[in-house]
């Protein structure tokens, strides 16, 4: 049937209003939250690495002058007290990554003092991360980030929704800063935070996560925060061997939720004020720099220093070098963490994660089942994979480490081994971590 002229419609019929003034206001105000968050993560990011590289300095020197272990310690100790007395007034905002607090903040089951939390988490996150402990900085950085939304928000005549909307966006600042990652950014938020896709919210948590990543490049430059060369594709035969990767990978994260959501537990049995618990890690620490300083902290430094080993020495070397590691990254990443101390969980997961990539590529290749050139693919792709099954954010871990590695290469085999992994752990019973996380810090009556 012929269609009148009077029923066709023309395109402004069709199209959308103009974007109105108030939703070009809030995306301003949430690019004035990202270039604060920006600012503020990027000098927490400098004092990190460059603190972290004087410990490659420091360690080796006093291995060949035993004498200056004293002042060292004394120094510890110094740090001890001084995150005791920071950390004891607001112990619950403070300790861990700040992910599962501020997933309680938007549920409205908690609610906190931005601006004493953003002052104690920044001293306290470089007092707990600087001396070496093996934990992340991207926890402090989004928590930081929510506080600095938060604060922009309470400062203006604005409704409780754009509040919050400013919150999520310090939340997606936060992480893009940290990892120069504004995609990873926004769905982190989306995936594990708020579990919402709402299209006003995405857009302004868009502009905070590219303004705060735009003022980490002036600080660090533009190459990838963890550039690491990936340019060989994995041979079409190597992809069944996924499924066995992904399997164990899947077994592998779940009993990384299994002891971290734990960690509470054991503490307790320690006869020591909650405030005190950073002596384990901090003195124990002191030992393990002293044996090798590169696996100290985060560390993005370390995921390079295991990138550039080669593959083709002495397969038995190799393995027990990687599995010594993998159990000292791992043990120390719990006691680290579970110390009631500010700090994150990505970058132990991505080193742990580093570490399996790199023993089933070693195995592949004296096995001939792979190239030389593809031990890389197998490092960064089980990185996504780990993380993205422990987090249960498989969207997450594949945009954060495609951003920070520079390469969309491998993204097919990422996605096939982050899936398999992440469908492993949940058959398990894995539950996303921070959501566990939560609701150990917050049980309801």
């Amino acid at each position: 049937m012929p269609t009148s002229q009077s029923n066709i419609k023309r395109a402004r019929d069709v199209l959308s209003t103009p974007m109105s003034m108030a939703f070009i206001s809030l995306i301003g105000k949430a690019i004035v939250v990202g270039a604060v968050t920006g600012f503020l993560v990027s000098i927490f990011r400098w004092i990190i690495d460059h603190t972290l590289k004087g410990l490659m300095v420091i360690y080796p020197t006093m291995a060949h002058h035993p004498q200056l272990l004293i002042p060292y310690i004394a120094a510890t100790i110094l740090i001890i007290f001084i995150l005791s007395k920071i950390l004891k007034s607001s112990l619950l905002d403070l300790v861990g990554s700040g992910v599962p607090q501020i997933e309680a903040i938007l549920l409205n089951e908690h609610k906190m003092n931005a601006w004493s939390v953003l002052w104690r988490k920044f001293v306290g996150g470089l007092l707990a991360i600087c001396p070496g402990l093996f934990l992340g900085r991207e926890g402090p950085c989004i928590q930081m980030g929510a506080c600095i939304g938060q604060l922009f928000g309470e400062k203006l005549n604005i409704s409780e929704k754009e509040k919050r909307f400013l919150l999520e966006c310090g939340v997606a600042a936060g992480l893009s800063a940290a990892f120069s990652a504004p995609l990873a950014g926004v769905i982190f938020l989306l995936e594990e935070i708020t579990f919402d896709f709402h299209p006003q919210g995405c857009i302004t948590a868009l502009a905070a996560a590219i303004t705060s990543d735009f003022v980490t490049i002036l600080f660090f430059g533009v190459r990838p925060c963890l550039y690491i060369p990936v340019h060989a594709n994995m041979p079409k035969d190597s992809y069944s061997w996924l499924l066995l990767l992904g399997i164990l990978i899947g077994f592998l994260s779940f009993g990384y939720q299994y002891t971290l959501l734990n960690l509470r537990w054991w503490y307790s049995k320690i006869k020591l004020p909650q405030i005190y618990h950073s002596a384990v890690p901090l003195l124990l620490v002191i030992p393990i720099g002293l044996w090798n300083a590169r696996i100290l902290g985060g560390s993005h430094d370390f995921i390079a220093y295991v990138a550039g080993l080669d593959q083709n020495s002495n397969l038995t070397s190799l393995l027990g070098l990687f599995v010594t590691f993998f159990i000292i990254r791992f043990c120390f990443s719990m006691i680290s963490y579970g110390a009631s101390v500010p700090g994150g969980i990505f970058m132990p997961i991505l080193v742990l994660g580093a570490l399996i990539g790199a023993i089933a590529g070693v195995v592949m290749i004296h096995q001939n089942i792979i190239p030389a050139q593809c031990y890389l693919n197998f490092v960064v792709i089980s990185m996504a994979a780990y993380f993205g099954a422990i987090e249960e954010a498989p969207f997450t871990a594949i945009t954060l480490l495609t951003e920070m590695v520079g390469s969309v290469d491998q993204i097919l085999p990422m996605t096939i081994l982050t899936f398999i992994a992440y469908i492993t752990s949940n058959l398990l019973g894995g539950q996303p971590i921070y959501a566990s996380l939560r609701k150990e810090m917050f049980p309801k009556s």
